[in-house]
């Protein structure tokens, strides 16, 4: 069995993400809330609250790799999900490269001599190979980054203290005698918008959950919370306190160096500097972890191609690794780390994921009622959490309208081959339609496209699927057969009954299914009663059997009483 990963080390490698926020996000939420910024930021707390409990009720009954896309993958259409899936693939591309690209763009304020773009992709190949090596190795690093950087904004903070101690309140009443552009009330509106952006990282545990020890997923979204929500607003109130409003402004930037330069002198901006590069880099790591675990669920699912799934001997899906690094440094070359157009992907990307895991929360409370979890969000925290978060996106469509624009010229080709992949049973059957209307006699070519094709669809529909049921239902097992033929692309299904000894099959059961086998001519529907007790090793067992994977079975929703948890069942999708 793989090691798992410990609390301190599941948090280190999403917590250097959102914790690497207070670099930018209490300069961006001055900027437009003025002297409330800090308000602005202790409301972005407020939500993250909320959301504590949305990712722990989803992940605690869905514990599997895969965060929004996993949530709504077993609570509704695959389609949907694959939105989900490929949305946070974008927002994981734009921040690797935002955050590499920063960290060098740090060392290089401090080192002229480093070049920007070369080192940039030298440093998303470094945190490639280290994932490769293994999610352990990689913690290890994470470890030293992310307490390395609680260090140094303590550190910072403790001379900012000082510093406002020893010049005393004139600075602070003065930034907050400052007029502002337009009320309180959208300054704090606009301020809080800009300020969501701090909690980028929130979501990146949730997809490699699988990975964490029993327990630790929870407290990682306790440890990030607490960070963000002594930190960020700490330092916003901090810099108000101690640095004019208009020298705020003119170093945006590099905000907590110049705090440093103010507070301590030189020696400690040159601190904050190290450790912004450092930090940053640790974001970078958070980015392909996360997206290692989403993408390994998408290539098994058959969003994306199988290839990725090829591991190492230290069972790292090193193609997906190295196909990540492929569209990092892909998007660096094309937007030449331009922080505006990244920023347009990264904001309405990230905050789409959100909004679409408090839906996936919404559907879980409606369609999987009897789907034991840990923990429940309220409906009205749930609602009002998703409310939130929209209103951050109209915030920042309203403050960068580009950014809508930027985002859907990368959202289309990401999610063309997406739905490529989803629907390319029916694209074969229209290519072999279009090759038999064109294709003259005797072309070598498309003869040869015409059997490549074919060899194709035969695979696509030739997987078998099981569903797994010992119940007599006609209404649940019509559901199960229309969600298979919605979201899969198969002609061959087993319906499997597990009866251990003393079990009697249900009586209609049988007739049920030959009306349902008439009903759905284009599925072949095979009956098997296979003795034994359901659980993780008999469905391995099958799965072993029949070669079918783990995550082509699927069931209903358990209930209280079921002896297992789903995570144990493997990749086994919840479709009742």
């Amino acid at each position: 069995m793989k090691k798992k990963l410990s609390e301190l080390e599941a948090t280190a490698i999403c917590g250097n993400d959102i914790s690497s926020s207070c670099l930018y996000v209490s300069a961006l939420a001055i900027v437009y809330a003025g002297q409330y910024a800090w308000i602005s930021l202790l409301m972005v707390a407020a939500v993250l609250f909320l959301f504590r409990k949305i990712y722990g009720e989803v992940v605690g009954a869905l514990p599997l790799n895969g965060g929004a896309y996993n949530a709504l993958l077993n609570t509704t259409k695959k389609s949907t999900a694959s939105i989900a899936a490929s949305l946070t693939v974008l927002s994981y591309m734009a921040t690797a490269v935002i955050s590499a690209s920063e960290a060098v763009k740090y060392a290089h304020s401090i080192f002229s001599a480093i070049p920007v773009v070369p080192v940039t992709i030298g440093v998303l190949l470094i945190f490639m190979g280290l994932v490769i090596l293994g999610i352990g190795e990689s913690s290890k690093v994470a470890i030293f980054i992310f307490l390395f950087h609680l260090l140094s904004l303590t550190v910072l903070s403790s001379f900012c203290i000082y510093s406002f101690f020893q010049l005393g309140s004139e600075v602070l009443l003065t930034n907050f005698k400052a007029p502002l552009d337009g009320n309180v009330g959208m300054a704090l509106f606009f301020g809080f918008s800009a300020a969501m952006l701090g909690i980028s990282g929130f979501e990146s545990s949730a997809n490699y959950v699988e990975e964490q020890r029993k327990g630790v997923f929870p407290k990682t979204l306790r440890n990030m919370w607490i960070v963000v929500s002594v930190f960020n607003p700490l330092i916003a109130f901090l810099a108000l306190a101690i640095i004019p409003m208009g020298s705020i402004d003119g170093n945006q930037d590099a905000l907590l160096s110049f705090l440093g330069q103010t507070s301590g002198g030189e020696w400690l901006s040159f601190w904050i500097s190290i450790d912004a590069a450092l930090v940053l880099s640790g974001a970078v790591l958070t980015s392909f972890v996360g997206v290692g675990g989403l993408m390994e669920r998408m290539a098994l699912d058959r969003i994306l191609p199988r290839f990725l799934l090829k591991k190492n001997s230290k069972g790292s899906s090193y193609m997906i690794y190295s196909l990540f690094f492929v569209l990092c440094v892909s998007v660096l070359m094309v937007t030449q780390g331009d922080l505006a157009k990244l920023a347009g992907v990264y904001t309405i990307a990230f905050l789409s994921v959100m909004v679409l895991f408090g839906i996936g929360n919404l559907l879980l409370k409606i369609n999987r009622k009897r789907l034991p979890r840990p923990e429940r969000a309220s409906w009205a925290a749930v609602i009002l959490a998703v409310c939130a978060v929209v209103a951050a996106i109209i915030g920042n469509v309203i403050l960068n309208p580009s950014y809508l624009a930027i985002f859907i010229e990368y959202l289309i080709p990401t999610l063309f081959v997406v739905f490529f992949m989803l629907y390319n049973k029916y694209l074969l059957r229209t290519l072999l339609k279009l090759i038999e209307y064109i294709s003259p006699r005797g072309n070598k070519i498309l003869a040869y496209i015409n059997g490549k094709a074919k060899r194709k669809l035969v695979q696509v529909v030739g997987q078998e699927f099981v569903f797994f049921t010992n119940h007599d239902n006609v209404e649940t097992l019509n559901r199960a057969m229309l969600y298979i033929k919605a979201n899969e692309p198969t002609r061959k299904l087993k319906i499997v009954s597990v009866l251990d000894e003393g079990d009697i099959l249900p009586p209609k059961l049988k007739s049920d299914i030959e009306v349902l086998d008439r009903a759905y001519p284009e599925i072949h529907i095979e009956f098997i009663e296979e003795p034994g007790e359901f659980g993780p090793e008999k469905i391995k067992e099958l799965s072993k059997r029949w070669g079918i994977p783990v995550n082509f079975m699927f069931i209903g929703s358990p209930g209280d009483k079921f002896p297992y948890k789903i995570q144990e069942l493997g990749e086994v999708r919840l479709i009742i």
